[in-house]
């Protein structure tokens, strides 16, 4: 089978004469994805129910959103813009993919602030677990003092 890449060059050297030649091969590189999207997204529409924020869903986000913020923090990118980028990034998908509803919530629709104050929860707690240095010490006093309080209020 061959790949994307391999497909674009085998096409692109067959018409590599000119631009139209060019032009041609990144169409038919690029017409499958498009394809492939168009009807996921007719699909999507059809469905008119959304399903609820899983405990695997929510596992998975967190676990993005962590690797986001300590792959940022690798890159030099300050703390605060890279838990905001995670935390709304991980808003989007609860409220594109699930209706902005969590299963452990209820049935009804959590408010934005609701969604970006737990994801922001989330992606912060994942993150002091996978990757702890990369985490500010107040903003880590901070999780552990809010995680004290919810145990001991439960």
């Amino acid at each position: 089978m061959i790949g994307n890449s391999n497909l674009f060059l085998l096409v692109q050297s067959k018409f590599s004469s000119g631009r139209l030649g060019r032009s041609f091969a990144r169409w038919l590189v690029l017409a499958p994805i498009v394809f492939l999207s168009l009807t996921a997204c007719s699909e999507s529409n059809k469905k008119s129910k959304v399903l609820p924020a899983t405990k695997e869903d929510i596992f998975l986000y967190r676990g993005l959103g962590a690797s986001y913020i300590c792959n940022a923090r690798a890159a030099g990118i300050e703390f605060p813009k890279a838990a905001g980028i995670a935390s709304a990034t991980y808003v989007q998908v609860l409220n594109g993919r699930h209706g902005g509803i969590v299963k452990s919530a209820g049935k009804e629709k959590l408010s934005n602030k609701q969604l970006f104050s737990g994801a922001e929860l989330q992606v912060v707690t994942g993150a002091l677990q996978y990757c702890p240095k990369d985490v500010p010490n107040d903003v880590r006093e901070r999780i552990e003092k809010l995680i004290k309080s919810q145990n001991s209020s439960s």
